[in-house]
């Protein structure tokens, strides 16, 4: 064997091996040990984090709207109802191409340009991964395209909820109000709190009852976590807190009166307002022309609004309410109650009413709506019935404003009643202070004799006459006058907000001049009592609603008819135990006599013809026999 042929040594080749046998197991102990620590770390320190994160992708937190409380007129006739309706709704976050996927959408469902709009801010002001409403009240057709395009639509779906539906529509728009879309001046003026308690709710509130008991209507928002797939359909409820439904309102309102009073009202512009005396439960309250609160639930079209907001018959004003008209002739019982216990009046007094007034040392002369006058003895009750403006002109030169002011103030006039309804406004009574305050100018005599007919600054609305006569049939009693009777079938307590105190002689003369007013012979009420079984005390009233220079005849063919004199009554019954008050006025109607009183009666003979358990509220639903 040659020297340049080399022995092989195995021992250096073991040595080689092992060594290189031993880097690659420190290697791969190394690499496993890098993975295990990431295990560690994924699974053991970050697991709380990752599993949230995941969770996050397959669970979600939503909101459960309550059942909004159900609202009842005194017989169970509902009133505000909750109706099934489907809407289309959008998870901003699981839609990758938001224009695109609107344009789809609106190739299968109608989707107008307002539609988008509204969504667009309803866009701006969600929460995240809240479902933003596109359309409402979705038809069945609608529903199945959108089902079957599912696919194409991630982040779309198509929800069931409960909408407001007022069954009576217009009839009770004024009253009972409705909801609508929270807005973002709604949106920006809540507290934390009130964000937590409308999670999974779109609505509000917005007039009426239903603004002023919103807090008990609402009822309290549930949760539930639900399992979701990649595209964000639901597949499991994993966990739910069921919400609370809202409270159940029952009303003094009585439908069949409230109709009765809409009715008698037909098309003409005008307000009826109806009380329980004893109570002061509000047992009609009609403004009219009205409009169908249904339109504003889900969002009023704009061609809608501007039809309701621009027509000059004003059907979104509520008039019972918000309108405040000269009172007329309507406030001379109480005024008349307020000389007799000032002294200035008995029930003997009388004056000679050629048909005319004058101040002492005043050339204006002061003429009665009857030229000839009314007689040259009128007394307390003749002026009454007649309505004799001398006899009051001659009351009110003698007694002064402070006076007549302070017993209209006991009265409730000139300050809110603090009904349970949103927006009530307060009228006016005016005084000395009053006038030198708001015009810098001193009170002149000729003032007084424009605030004992009820004109000049006076005004009144149709709520406080009604609540005004009601303080006349229980002899002094002011209650405060109130819409809701029953929270979830318990009743609320009555207030009794003042008295006026007069003698028994004095209320039995001015009640005795209420009740000449529709049952004398030259009685201007006499069509308030007409055919009835029962007696009736009221009073009418004619407004001005533009001034007549002095001398000048009122003529109603010369005056566009929205510058006509408006007709009021007021009214009571039955005399000998009063039940119900009624205050009426006709826009432009003229003659209170001849056109509100007839609506009085209506109202009067469809309340006190019924037997006495359709007119007696139980809570628990079931009837109340008549006494014996």
């Amino acid at each position: 064997m040659s020297d340049s042929l080399r022995i092989k040594d195995h021992l250096i080749e073991q040595r080689l091996f092992r060594n290189r046998m031993l880097v690659a197991i420190l290697g791969v102990a190394l690499l496993l040990g890098v993975l295990v620590a990431r295990f560690y770390n994924l699974q053991v320190v970050h697991y709380d984090d990752y599993r949230t994160q995941s969770d996050k992708n397959r669970i979600q937190r939503r909101a459960v709207a309550p059942t909004r409380g159900l609202i009842y007129d005194r017989n169970g006739e509902l009133l505000a109802d909750n109706r099934a309706s489907y809407t289309l709704t959008l998870v901003r976050e699981r839609v990758k191409n938001l224009d695109d996927t609107l344009e789809l959408v609106g190739r299968l469902v109608r989707l107008d340009d307002a539609d988008v709009q509204k969504f667009q801010r309803r866009l701006q002001r969600r929460r995240p991964f809240e479902a933003v409403p596109l359309r409402f009240r979705l038809t069945e057709q609608e529903i199945a395209r959108i089902s079957v395009n599912e696919f194409r639509l991630p982040g779309v779906s198509v929800d069931a909820e409960l909408v407001r539906y007022y069954p009576y529509g217009p009839l009770f728009a004024h009253s009972v109000g409705y909801v609508g879309r929270i807005n973002e001046r709604e949106l920006s003026a809540f507290t934390q709190e009130q964000v937590q308690s409308y999670l999974g709710t779109n609505s509000i509130g917005k007039l009426g009852l239903e603004k002023s008991y919103e807090d008990l209507l609402l009822g309290r928002v549930g949760f539930e976590n639900v399992e979701t797939n990649a595209r964000g359909r639901v597949l499991r409820v994993l966990e739910r807190t069921d919400p609370s439904p809202g409270a159940e309102l029952t009303l003094y309102l009585d439908t069949r009166l409230q109709q009765v009073a809409a009715d008698a009202l037909a098309d003409r512009r005008g307000a009826v307002v109806a009380v329980d005396v004893e109570t002061g439960g509000v047992l009609a309250f009609v403004s009219t022309p009205s409009y169908d609160p249904n339109l504003f639930v889900t969002g009023i079209s704009f061609a809608d609004y501007k039809a309701l907001n621009e027509s000059l018959d004003l059907p979104l004003f509520n008039r019972a309410l918000r309108g405040q008209y000269p009172p007329g002739s309507t406030l001379k019982p109480m005024l008349g109650l307020g000389g007799l216990e000032a002294g200035h009046i008995t029930a003997e007094t009388t004056i000679k009413d050629p048909g005319f007034y004058k101040l002492p040392n005043d050339p204006r002369i002061y003429r009665d709506w009857k030229r000839t006058g009314h007689g040259k003895k009128v007394d307390l009750d003749q002026a009454l019935a007649e309505s004799c403006d001398v006899y009051f002109w001659d009351l009110a030169a003698r007694w002064g404003i402070d006076g007549m002011n302070a017993t209209a103030i006991q009265f409730g006039l000139g300050s809110r009643t603090g009904i349970d309804l949103p927006g009530e406004k307060s009228g006016l009574f005016p005084s000395r202070e009053w006038k030198r305050g708001r015009r810098g100018l001193p009170w002149f005599p000729g003032d007084s004799l424009n605030a004992v007919l009820g004109q000049g600054d006076v005004l009144a609305t149709p709520l406080q006459l009604a609540t005004m006569t009601a303080a006349m049939a229980t002899r002094g009693k002011l209650m405060r006058p109130q819409v809701v009777m029953a929270i979830g079938g318990q009743e609320l307590p009555t207030e009794q907000i003042g008295h006026i105190e007069a003698s028994a002689a004095n209320w039995d003369t001015v009640i005795q001049g209420m009740e000449s007013v529709v049952y004398a012979t030259n009685g201007t009420g006499k069509k308030a009592g007409a055919g009835l079984p029962f007696r009736v005390a009221g009073k009418s009233g004619t407004a001005q609603v533009v001034g007549i220079a002095q001398g000048a005849r009122y003529d109603s063919e010369a005056l566009k008819e929205r510058m006509r004199d408006h007709a009021l009554f007021i009214a009571y019954a039955p005399v000998e135990s009063p039940q119900i008050a009624v205050a009426v006025i006709v826009e432009n109607g003229e003659g209170g006599g001849a056109v509100a009183a007839p609506v009085a009666r209506e109202v009067l003979n469809e309340w006190l013809s019924r037997p006495l358990d359709e007119v007696v509220f139980n809570p628990t639903g079931e009837g109340v026999a008549p006494d014996g």
